[in-house]
Parts: structure tokens; sequence; C-alpha cells
């Protein structure tokens, strides 16, 4: 079948985001797209991969990627990353795999009050003191105890492998300035933030809406993304710098990276967490939950009201269509 004639896949024929590989990395070859499959090209030959598998596609140096492959990644709701040298950008992602806006509204209602934002903060740092009660503690205090934390981790890790360390000490403008394990902890976590932004997008929240970071763009994805940094991506770079064969850094990081997130069920994980921190609720999400997909129209004093309807036609005007006629007229 030729792909130009590929009927556009149902967004109930579609994977859960919760059922998708993690993220695959591509590089000096053509990405284009075959049916339903997307093909990787180089002088070895030709490779195929189901696009709805994927849940990011991370595009490394000397890539191309046809219009057609993009169409594809857009319509199976996949993110894309094109990733530079070292693996260090983010520029693209898919569309929602759900027609609802149910997440988004209830995200920006709990993020523009005050008191529900603290609360699902709170409930964002609950996750990483399960033992302990956060409840009344104040953001400042939160802050605090999530960097403590966080400087243990990197202590217990670098005694654990071995690998020198004196501190989180980067430049985000330039990659290769930092030292290997600072390099590494860059590149781990953009593998966790191209994870996040995807699962955010698929489940039709914002990226932008963040409950404990704000004013960026991806604040979500930030808020998100650090929920697992000490189980995935801290622990993935100190693994790869303790490796001896480890020459090509980046690589070895990716690899270990992708098998932390498939060890630990991160896609399954993450939807379930972002659906109970934004529902403040214990039941798991249900695809039931966001199928909804009749659009309708919003009203300040009735219930949201149909779409796709002429409204007015019960008015009784005195003049009849002469009112229309002059309505017509004027706007021109």
């Amino acid at each position: 079948m030729n792909s130009e004639y590929t009927p556009k896949p149902n967004l109930h024929e579609l994977p859960r985001i919760s059922d998708r590989l993690s993220f695959l990395y591509v590089e000096h070859c053509v990405v284009n797209r075959k049916d339903s499959a997307l093909t990787f090209t180089d002088e070895r030959g030709t490779a195929f991969m189901p696009v709805a598998t994927i849940s990011v596609l991370m595009l490394g140096p000397g890539t191309n990627i046809t219009h057609r492959a993009m169409e594809l990644i857009g319509d199976a709701g996949a993110s894309v990353i094109w990733v530079g040298e070292y693996g260090v950008r983010y520029y693209a992602s898919g569309r929602p795999l759900t027609h609802s806006a149910r997440l988004a509204i209830l995200q920006a209602e709990l993020v523009t009050n005050t008191r529900r934002r603290l609360k699902v903060a709170r409930a964002m740092y609950q996750m990483r003191f399960p033992d302990e009660d956060v409840s009344m503690l104040t953001m400042g205090q939160l802050r605090g105890r999530e960097g403590a934390r966080v400087r243990a981790v990197y202590k217990k890790l670098a005694h654990k492998t071995g690998v020198k360390w004196s501190g989180r000490e980067y430049d985000p403008d330039d990659y290769a300035a930092g030292s290997t394990i600072n390099q590494a902890l860059s590149l781990a976590h953009q593998c966790l933030y191209g994870i996040a932004h995807s699962v955010i997008v698929a489940l039709g929240c914002s990226p932008a809406l963040g409950f404990v970071h704000t004013g960026h763009e991806r604040s979500f994805v930030y808020d998100v993304a650090d929920l697992y940094k000490a189980n995935i991506s801290i622990p993935a770079a100190f693994e790869a710098c303790q490796r001896e064969e480890a020459l090509n850094i980046e690589r070895t990081v990716r690899l270990i990276v992708r098998d932390k997130i498939h060890e630990e069920k991160l896609l399954v994980r993450m939807s379930k967490d972002i659906g109970k921190l934004l529902l403040c609720a214990d039941e798991d999400i249900h695809d039931d939950d966001f199928s909804v997909s009749e659009l309708k129209l919003w009203d300040d004093k009735l219930e949201d009201v149909k779409s796709g309807t002429s409204y007015g036609k019960e008015l009784d005007f005195e003049n009849g269509d002469a009112f229309y006629d002059d309505l017509v007229e004027r706007s021109w």
C-alpha cells in the first residue's frame, strides 16, 4: 500500500503511553515512513519500526527526517527530540492521546489556586519522603529537605561507584566544559525530561503549568521528572562513569537510562502518578476517564452547551429578515 493513502490511525487504536517503548535514539540516517511504520536508512540498509510503539524518538547528529514521517509521528502521539551533538536539547512534541481536556482544565484550576497548588506541591514532595508527614511544611522547608536528600543521593552513589564527586557544576550553554559525571547527569536528566514531556502531552496536560517549578514553558516537565531522578537518571549517570568500557559516555548513559526506565516500568508509573497528583485521589487512571471527545461551548450562566448548533433562531425580531440583512450589510 502506498503510504500516501495510509489512513490516519483512530485514537482508540493507538497503544496507551504506558504500553510503549521508552525512547529510541538514532543518528546519521534518513527517517521516512512506509505505511504506518517509520523507516531508518543508512549505508547498511533500512530498518522498520511501528511508530505507535514509540514514546519518544531522539534524533541525533546527521539525521534527516521527512515531512511524511513527522506527520505519522504526530498522528501517533509520539514526541520528537532533536538532541544535537551531546543530546541536551528538546525541540518538539506530539499531540495528546486523548480528546478530553479534563486534566488540562483541572491542572489550570489547581495551579491558579494557592491553597490547592500547595496541596499538589506537597503531594509531590511526599512521594520523595514516603515515611514522613510533610503536610504542614512550607515550600521553603520542602526545598531544603529536598536539597539535602539529593546531596545525600550523590554522596551515596559516589561512594558506591568510586566516581569522583565534587558537586553538581555545569554550564547549560557549554556541555563539554563540565566533568564527565556532570556531563553524564545532564544527558541522563535530558532523557528523563523527554519521557516526562511525552507522557504529559499524551495525557493532554500542559507542560508549562508547574506546581513546584514556574515561569518556564516546561515547568511541569521538571516537576514530574524530579520525582524519579534519584531512582533513574542520577544512578544511571554514576553507573555509566563507573564502567571502564564507557568510552562513549553519551551512548552508555542512554542505554542505562533506557534499561532503568524499562525495569522501573516508568511509563506506567508516571501516567498513574500524574493522574493521582491532579485528581488528588488514589484510584488509577482509566482510559474512559479521558475519552470524552464532545466539543462544547462555554457559557457564563448555564452549563456548557452543545456546539455545532445554530443559536438565536428562537429570537423574534420585529423586522424579521431585515435584521439579518442589515447585520450582513454592516459587517461588510
